[in-house]
């Protein structure tokens, strides 16, 4: 009886390509990963390549980790979230999407971001590794189908297809058993606007996951620019950095891994001790200290925060600061105070913003400080609000009444103004009403009440409802909510023409109503 010879070079083959097809961390180090274009034309496969001679990273292998399991069925959704520059598109993008797709023949993948021209140079660089010699001889078999070789829609010899596409611009095709939602907002100005940020939300549920089979796992892959991101709208109100498996306000099991630029938590996923960087030997490359690469984005508070470390508004805060805001007591409250009124209005009864009335208190000091006491928020029809804004001006009376009675003007005032001018007499209230207009954007509307603020001219009740003004004061401008900054900006605006008449403001329109008269 013989026994047959076994070639070691067709053992080491094999063995690579099971190691290979089983784990993905070892893929990566056996493929030419696409880095940098060489060149701009979209039909090529123009990357320069990295071997991963020294192994992987180790948050890429953390990363990796955490992908497989989702292949693995392990984890139904993966939400990736590290700053700029971490290499995650890479990994998710360039190297899990070929390896799932090669893995588990006839599953269709999907790529979004934020623009169709980023999915599609991500969708060149798969291509180019799928085509690679390497891949090539760890899945021997697998390869680009022959009708199908586009940048953004190319399929597989067995039968799995990639559809890439811009978020915003709609995705059209086959329905996909993987969705990967790569970078949704392309910056800091979209960021800001409460319009877009709602686009990609509406993009998001609409076609994003539409076009996914049911229980198809997600990985949503972002730098966080904005506390109502895709991300925040999905995240517990109560997450602030940690990663971990969440009950997402989506509905779906999501689990999370945050690796901040700098560590910050003790629990943090890669074993950091706090202030220690991600990825240093990179990042230090050229000195030899990550910091110095670090350093000059912690300058700008909001930016370090958000980007780098995952957290859109740090606890305290940016454009406002919470230290800045005094606290005062019924007890501590001056004696002599003059009174007035602001209103944020919201015309869309149960939406997303609520209709907040303030009554401000102006002290006698040089110069004066304000106090915030009084008020109502709710979302409800207008008729209940301006009820309620009449019972407040009527509370006062006896404290000398409500001086001004102050919102902005425009379509909100127009809408409002009539209805509210009529039961003001059919109540026989008195109060000066004033429109004051908001041609700018908010954080620069704000910027009076900045000042007042910082110079701790600014006091709030030592009660709940202080403490959720300071607590949307300090996520401004990046948080969900902005109805009371917009109403200490009117009391700020109002501050200016009170304080010397150098600095008088002239209201787009004002009339006062004395029906004793």
């Amino acid at each position: 009886m013989t026994t047959a010879t076994v070639d070691p070079r067709q053992a080491a083959i094999a063995a690579r390509r099971r190691l290979a097809k089983e784990s993905l961390a070892d893929f990566a180090c056996m493929v030419d990963i696409p880095t940098a274009p060489i060149t701009d034309a979209e039909d090529e496969d123009a990357f320069s390549v990295m071997r991963l001679d020294k192994g992987l990273a180790a948050h890429h292998a953390l990363l990796c980790t955490e992908l497989q399991d989702l292949a693995d069925g392990k984890t139904p959704n993966l939400m990736v979230l590290m700053p700029p520059g971490s290499a995650k598109s890479t990994y998710v993008d360039v190297v899990f999407i070929p390896w799932f797709m090669a893995r588990f023949p006839r599953r269709n993948v999907i790529l979004a971001s934020y623009a169709a021209n980023i999915a599609r140079k991500q969708g060149r660089r798969a291509r180019q590794l799928v085509n690679s010699s390497a891949f090539s001889s760890l899945f021997p078999g697998v390869a680009l189908s022959g009708h199908a070789k586009a940048a953004d829609e190319w399929s597989l010899t067995t039968g799995g297809e990639y559809m890439a596409g811009g978020l915003l611009g709609g995705l059209t095709g086959n329905r996909g058993a993987l969705g990967v939602l790569d970078d949704p907002v392309a910056g800091r100005e979209e960021a800001e606007s409460e319009t877009i940020r709602q686009k990609t939300w509406d993009a998001y549920v609409d076609d994003f996951c539409s076009r996914l089979i049911p229980g198809s796992p997600q990985v949503l892959i972002l730098t966080r620019w904005h506390q109502d991101d895709v991300a925040g709208r999905i995240l517990p109100e109560t997450w602030n950095g940690e990663s971990g498996w969440f009950d997402g306000r989506d509905g779906r099991r999501w689990k999370v891994l945050c690796l901040p630029a700098l560590a910050e938590k003790p629990d943090d996923p890669l074993g950091r001790a706090k202030g220690e960087s991600l990825w240093p030997e990179w990042f230090g490359r050229q000195s030899g200290d990550p910091m110095d690469h670090w350093r000059p984005f912690q300058r700008n508070l909001r930016t370090w925060s958000s980007l780098y470390q995952q957290r859109p508004s740090p606890e305290e805060g940016t454009y406002f600061q919470r230290g800045w805001f005094k606290r005062f007591t019924e007890e501590t409250l001056p004696r002599s105070l003059r009174y007035f009124g602001t209103s944020d209005y919201a015309v869309t009864e149960g939406g997303g913003d609520n209709t907040v009335l303030r009554v401000w208190a102006v002290d006698s000091a040089d110069p004066p400080n304000i106090y915030l006491v009084d008020g109502w928020r709710g979302q409800t029809t207008s008729d209940v609000w301006i009820e309620t804004q009449i019972d407040l001006i009527e509370r006062y009376r006896h404290k000398g009444g409500i001086q001004r009675w102050v919102g902005e003007a425009g379509v909100i005032q127009k809408a409002i103004e009539p209805m509210l001018i009529r039961r003001l007499r059919e109540r026989r209230v008195s109060c000066r009403l004033e429109w004051l207009p908001s041609a700018v954007d908010k954080p620069t509307r704000a910027r009076g009440a900045q000042a007042l603020a910082r110079e701790g001219r600014v006091f709030v009740r030592d009660d709940a409802d202080g403490d959720c003004f300071l607590d949307e004061a300090a996520l401004f401008p990046a948080g969900k909510f902005d109805d009371d900054v917009d109403n200490l900006s009117l009391m700020g605006r109002i501050i200016d023409t009170i304080s010397g008449p150098a600095r008088k403001e002239r209201p787009t329109h004002a009339e006062d109503f004395s029906p004793f008269a």
